[in-house]
């Protein structure tokens, strides 16, 4: 079989432990037979990030805005723990949030659904898109440990060196913690641009949510903003698609989620999308089972999973013993990049491609074919767990036909 032609090179960020021999997994039995695979390749994992003291993650995300997109493993924030474990000089940052930073983009986030599981929520019967703001707030923060009795002051100093304010933070009696986080208003824009755009795209209404009754300029900003854009962009573009848009606060969204029927698109800030993608995944059935793109302003991608490396599994696998790891999440995240690049080269053969890999995927799990984790929630009688590799081989024989 003639292997597929790719002409521009996707962007190839590899990650850490169970994780990465996934990753390994998917290219050797899914791709590489199929796809005559261009990367332009940066190793992420803990070791390589610790050895160029982080710069190959900063150097992975500028050639994200070079080739416009890249398709990412999981990797690991290193603890203090970790950075006993891997003996590293420093304590680096998540290193999605450096992607997300300098590329300042919007995360969606959706569960890959399936018949043979049902959501833990009843009422749930469409999948729910969450649209997460990836730039700034607590991932961007700077903070401190107070060691002693003092004030705490929060000012601010134009360019031309005027000290515009300056306000208590708290007068410390006791020894506490600090943290100061910001955002920008060019960045909160792009934000809902993007989330505006891709519910026309998707023809889905779009549900944001802040805290702007305790947050009054902070989040105010954030539903202003969203509002503003609204009104004067997309006011009647949502009426003619027939969809709608609404802000509510972010704890009466929880309420009503949890009572909806799914099917919308729910935009969070950045710490409310990180927990409430983790939730509304693990409610659909299993965290890999979430499909994660970064969208930036000026329309680069970045696919990952929405999970974490796998950590247990990962201990078990190097003491020899057999693991059941879903690699859903992971697969999809190729197949969205590869999709994206076919649609950017205007290369049908990738596009479908990366459609047939899907379908072969969801073709195994709905025979019966799982992981552990798949097969304690599927409704359905006939199942096979399978293990790790196993599963992967499986899916490659329902791609050629052969199951």
């Amino acid at each position: 079989m003639q292997k597929i032609q790719m002409r521009t090179p996707l962007v190839e960020m590899d990650g850490d432990e169970m994780t990465r021999i996934i990753w390994k997994m998917i290219k050797t039995y899914l791709l590489e037979p199929y796809i005559d695979l261009k990367t332009e390749y940066y190793d992420l994992g803990l070791p390589s990030r610790d050895a160029t003291d982080d710069q190959i993650t900063i150097d992975a995300a500028e050639a994200v805005k070079k080739y416009g997109v890249g398709v990412k493993c999981a990797t690991i924030t290193p603890n203090a723990q970790r950075v006993e474990e891997y003996k590293l000089h420093r304590m680096y940052k998540s290193p999605n949030g450096t992607i997300r930073a300098i590329l300042d983009g919007t995360v969606f986030r959706a569960p890959i659904t399936l018949p043979c599981i049902k959501p833990s929520v009843r009422t749930w019967t469409k999948p729910i898109t969450i649209a997460r703001h990836a730039y700034g707030d607590i991932y961007r923060c700077t903070e401190f440990r107070v060691p002693c009795p003092g004030r705490a002051e929060i000012s601010f100093t134009s360019a031309d060196g005027k000290e515009l304010f300056k306000e208590t933070v708290f007068d410390f009696q006791t020894p506490g913690v600090l943290m100061g986080m910001y955002n920008k208003d060019d960045s909160i824009q792009s934000f809902a641009r993007a989330c505006f755009n891709y519910a026309l795209s998707t023809k889905q209404d779009l549900w944001f949510s802040a805290k702007d009754t305790i947050s009054k300029k902070y989040d105010h900003t954030f539903k202003d903003i969203f509002q503003d854009i609204f009104d004067s962009e997309y006011k009647q573009k949502f009426q003619e698609a027939g969809i709608t848009y609404f802000y509510t606060l972010i704890d009466d969204a929880v309420a009503r989620v949890i009572r909806s029927s799914g099917g919308f698109i729910w935009a969070c800030k950045n710490y409310d999308g990180d927990v409430m993608s983790d939730m509304v995944a693990t409610a659909f059935g299993s965290l890999a089972m979430m499909t994660s793109v970064l969208v930036s302003p000026d329309w680069n991608y970045e696919y990952e999973a929405a999970h974490g490396t796998v950590t247990k599994h990962y201990y078990r696998h190097l003491e020899g013993e057999e693991t059941s790891t879903n690699s859903m999440a992971t697969l999809f995240a190729w197949t969205g990049a590869l999709r994206k690049r076919g649609e950017l080269d205007s290369i049908q053969e990738l596009m479908g491609f990366a459609d047939r890999l899907e379908a072969a995927a969801l073709a195994a799990i709905s025979a019966g074919y799982m992981t552990k984790d798949l097969a304690a929630l599927a409704d359905m009688e006939n199942k096979t767990v399978l293990n790790t590799e196993e599963f992967i081989r499986k899916v490659k024989d329902f791609l050629d036909g052969a199951a």
